[in-house]
């Protein structure tokens, strides 16, 4: 279905195309819209990001562009592009060009080119499709590499010698990863062979660049095609280590048994896409990739026992800080993860009738807004194929969250927080900011919990007053932190 063969067209409409059209027409400017824009029309699905190419200088045509729509560019000279704002879009207007990086470079060199060579240097050949914005042929698609027919087979595959394409720009290989999983496309052998050969190069590339490919894989709709592929093809080692060395199955003999546990990477992508059935919360997402992420590191073969994970969930809480600097991750969503992370097993251990409303309410409060998305995520950590035994276990959480929700309205204490602010419990000890003061919080916090007293202002100060004295001298020595 290539333009040579059998030239299609995708219908035109947005109203600021139709008006760019008009202003290529009176400039006597060929102007073609490319990439995503042109696969999605083919596709049939919602169109969101606008990319033109120009024939000529883009950088002045963008700003007849952002004239004509009261806006402004933001100019990049070096690479011959430029952004025009236009209500909720972002244009992005680029000169065709040819691209060459060096060996160690993240940044391309970029020279003038035909569209050919702009065609040519696009990473996937379903993306290197470019639909004119010339009036008298509005829509007509140029395919110089067969993309409409890629599109066709759901196939991945590169414009140019994938080596080339993919040493062209490295990131292309995250790129691969992302594309198999939003399009539900298969990544071409021969693309494959390529990001194999050649992963290691993915470390010349910026944080910033990986992490927002990364997440954009993790947003999709089954996670786990691009996840596979980057381990498959031994990318992940090299951005996300942590994440890599959660693959292998333990096996250790014991007199004549066998045991074996179950590759906790491919058991983490089968959580990962149970949830995304569920939620499009990228963090809720994220917070799953990293339930497990400490197992190799506590993992332990007890004779008589099997292998054991003991504390799992809190190194894994613990290793959330790390892990979010170092994928440059925004840390506003750390507290977060890190709550899901060291809470995922403890709904599990209160399903006995017996257990206690105390261990129920230091659940609520230790999980807060995030409570719902933790029980999301216990439910998608069920991937036993024992039908019976799967039933048990969602029963089983359904009977904690219930006791959850009941002590939650019951107890008032859907933002626990002391009824006595530290500004108060200042006031009345005479102190400044101390840790004695923070004591004397926490032991009135732990009463609430304890139900030894109501979550009330009056009777937390009654509660206070009865022991101040010894929680003022406890309060110098003593070890605390929220228990549970």
């Amino acid at each position: 279905m290539s333009s040579q063969r059998d030239p299609i067209r995708i219908d035109i409409t947005d109203p600021i195309l139709i008006r760019i059209a008009a202003l290529a027409e009176e400039r006597h400017v060929d102007v073609y819209v490319v990439g995503g824009y042109v696969r999605d029309a083919v596709m049939g699905r919602q169109r969101t990001d606008i990319d033109i190419t120009v024939v000529g200088d883009p950088i002045e045509f963008a700003r007849a562009v952002a004239a004509m729509f009261h806006t402004k560019t933001v100019e990049y000279e070096r690479f011959r592009t430029a952004m025009v704002p236009v209500g909720d879009h972002q244009l992005e207007f680029v000169g065709t060009r040819s691209e060459r990086y060096e060996m160690e470079s993240r940044d391309p060199i970029v020279s003038e080119g035909t569209l050919e060579d702009d065609l040519r240097r696009r990473d996937f050949t379903v993306n290197a499709l470019a639909a004119s914005l010339q009036t008298h042929d509005l829509g007509t698609v140029v395919d110089l590499f067969e993309g409409a027919l890629d599109i066709e087979r759901k196939v991945l595959r590169t414009p140019l010698d994938p080596i080339v394409t993919m040493n062209d720009d490295p990131l292309r290989m995250m790129r691969a990863a992302r594309f198999a999983s939003q399009l539900e496309f298969e990544i071409h052998p021969s693309v494959i062979e390529a990001i194999t050969s050649m992963a290691e190069r993915i470390t010349i590339i910026s944080q910033e660049r990986i992490t927002e490919e990364f997440l954009k894989i993790l947003a999709s709709p089954k996670p786990s095609v691009g996840l596979r592929v980057l381990f498959e093809t031994g990318i992940l080692k090299h951005i996300f280590v942590e994440l890599h060395n959660l693959a292998g199955v333990d096996l250790v003999q014991a007199g004549a048994r066998e045991f074996r546990h179950k590759d906790v990477f491919f058991h983490t992508l089968q959580v990962l896409d149970n949830v995304a059935v569920f939620s499009d919360d990228l963090w809720l997402r994220f917070a799953t990739l990293m339930h497990d992420i400490a197992k190799p590191r506590t993992k332990r073969f007890i004779e008589g026992t099997g292998w054991t994970f003991h504390g799992h969930e809190e190194v894994g809480a613990r290793w959330q800080d790390r892990i979010f600097r170092k994928l440059k991750l925004p840390l506003h969503h750390l507290s977060y993860v890190e709550t899901l992370v060291r809470l995922h097993q403890r709904p599990m251990m209160l399903v006995d009738e017996g257990v206690s409303d105390s261990a129920i309410r230091r659940l609520a409060v230790q999980a807060g807004d995030a409570i719902s998305d933790l029980f999301t995520l216990c439910r998608a950590d069920i991937t036993t194929r024992n039908e019976q035994r799967a039933l048990k276990y969602l029963r089983n959480y359904a009977v904690v969250e219930a006791k959850v929700e009941d002590v939650l309205e019951r107890d008032h204490l859907r933002a626990f927080q002391s009824p006595l602010r530290g500004e108060e419990l200042m006031k009345i000890t005479g102190l400044g900011p101390s840790r004695v003061v923070g004591y004397i919080k926490w032991m009135i916090e732990e009463a609430i919990l304890d139900v030894i007293i109501p979550n009330e202002p009056e009777d937390a100060r009654e509660y206070l007053m009865k022991n101040l004295h010894a929680w003022m001298e406890e309060g110098k020595t003593a070890q605390f932190g929220r228990r549970g």
